[in-house]
C-alpha cells in the first residue's frame, strides 16, 4: 500500500521567507523581484536537517512516519491574504507556487503540487482564479481555499454559500480539481492563535456549505475540509437536531457526506469519531508532516502525526476501507496514477 498524505506543506529555501519580508517592507514600490534559488538549494531545504534544532529534515520526518507521497501546498500561516496592497499577496503566492512546482519536478514520485491562491481580502477572486488556472496548467492537482482572507482581523468574509465564491467554484468544476479548505493567519493571536483559527474557520465552512445551495448549483464540486472538519463531528448532535426540525429537510449527517475530510487529527479517539461520522469513503489520510504534530508524545515516544498505525489498527474497519483512507481516496480525488 502507498501511503499518500493529502495535507502537507512545503519546506522551502529560506530565500522564500526573505522575499516575503522584502516585498512587505517596500509594499511593492521597488518592483516584484523573484526568488532566486538553484535546484540544489531546493533539495537542501527538503533534505538538510533544520527541524527540531537541526536534528531532523523534512525527509527524515516523512520516512519516520512511513509516508510515501505528499500533496504539498504553501504553509498557510505564511500566506498573508490580508496584506495590502494586494499585489504583494499575488507575488508571494506565485513565488511560493513556483517553488512547489520545482519541488514536484525534482521529486516527482514524492510530491504532488497543491496551489496557494492569492485571495486578496475584500477584493474579487480574479487573481485567485488566474493563479489556479496557471498552476493547473503546470500540473498542480488542487488548491487551498481560505474561508477568511481577512485573517481574523475583525471584518468577516462572506459565508461559503455566498455568491462571492461562485466564480471560483465554477472554475474548480471546469478544471475538475478539488479545493482544500484551510485558513491562513490570525490577526488576533492573543484570543485566537492561528491553529485555533483554523479549526474555527473549518467549522464555519462546513456549516456554510451544508446550509446553502452550493452543491445544488455545483454538483461536481469537490471540497476537502482540513483537520477532520473542525469541531463539527463533535457537535453533530446539535446540528442534526436542528436539521430534523426542518420540514422535508435533509439531515445534517447526510449532508456532511457531500464534503470530504482529511485525517489531520492526532488521537485515535478523534480519528474513530470522524470516520464513523462521515464514512471511510469521505476520509483522506493527512498527517501534515512535518507540522505541529511533529512534537513527540511523551506517553509513546512517537510523534503525534504518526497516525497510520491508528488507522491500520482499527479492527472495525475493513481492509478495503483502510486502503481507501490511506491511498485510494486521494488517488481518485487528485487523479494520481
Amino acid at each position: 500500500m502507498t501511503i499518500i498524505d493529502c495535507h502537507a506543506h512545503v519546506s522551502p529555501p529560506t530565500e522564500l521567507w526573505a522575499y516575503k519580508a522584502s516585498i512587505l517592507s517596500h509594499l511593492g514600490a521597488h518592483g516584484r523581484g523573484k526568488v532566486n534559488v538553484t535546484d540544489d538549494e531546493i533539495r537542501r531545504a527538503v533534505e538538510v536537517k533544520h527541524f527540531e534544532g537541526g536534528d531532523k529534515s523534512h525527509m527524515d520526518f516523512i520516512k519516520e512516519v512511513g509516508t510515501d507521497m505528499q500533496c504539498v501546498s504553501p504553509r498557510p500561516f505564511q500566506m498573508m491574504h490580508s496584506a495590502k496592497p494586494s499585489r504583494v499577496v499575488q507575488w508571494f503566492a506565485e513565488e511560493t507556487n513556483n517553488i512547489i512546482y520545482r519541488q514536484t519536478q525534482l521529486y516527482p514520485k514524492l510530491f504532488v503540487g497543491i496551489a496557494g491562491l492569492p485571495q486578496a481580502s475584500g477584493e474579487p477572486l480574479d487573481m485567485a482564479i488566474a493563479e489556479l488556472e496557471r498552476c493547473v496548467k503546470m500540473g498542480f492537482r488542487g488548491c487551498l481555499l481560505n474561508p477568511d482572507p481577512f485573517e481574523n482581523s475583525g471584518q468577516k468574509a462572506p459565508p461559503m454559500g455566498d455568491r462571492y465564491w461562485y466564480p471560483l467554484y465554477e472554475k474548480l468544476c471546469e478544471l475538475d480539481v478539488p479545493a482544500h479548505i484551510h485558513a491562513t493567519g490570525s490577526k488576533n493571536p492573543d484570543r485566537e492563535p492561528y491553529s485555533l483559527h483554523f479549526i474555527n474557520e473549518e467549522t464555519t465552512a462546513v456549516y456554510g456549505f451544508i446550509e446553502s445551495n452550493v452543491f445544488k448549483d455545483f454538483p461536481s464540486l469537490k471540497i476537502i475540509i482540513s483537520h477532520g472538519g473542525g469541531a463539527v463531528p463533535y457537535q453533530l448532535g446539535r446540528f442534526e437536531a436542528a436539521s430534523a426540525r426542518k420540514p422535508n429537510g435533509e439531515l445534517f449527517s447526510k449532508a456532511m457526506r457531500k464534503l470530504y475530510y482529511d485525517t489531520v487529527l492526532y488521537s485515535a479517539a478523534a480519528l474513530e469519531l470522524l470516520i464513523k461520522t462521515v464514512g471511510a469513503d469521505r476520509c483522506l489520510f493527512g498527517a501534515e508532516c512535518p507540522g505541529i504534530g511533529a512534537a513527540r508524545n511523551p506517553a509513546t515516544g512517537k510523534t503525534y502525526d504518526d497516525i497510520v498505525p491508528y488507522i491500520k489498527g482499527f479492527d472495525w474497519l475493513s481492509d478495503a476501507d483502510k486502503h481507501a483512507i490511506l491511498e485510494g481516496n486521494s488517488r481518485k480525488m487528485f487523479k494520481i496514477a
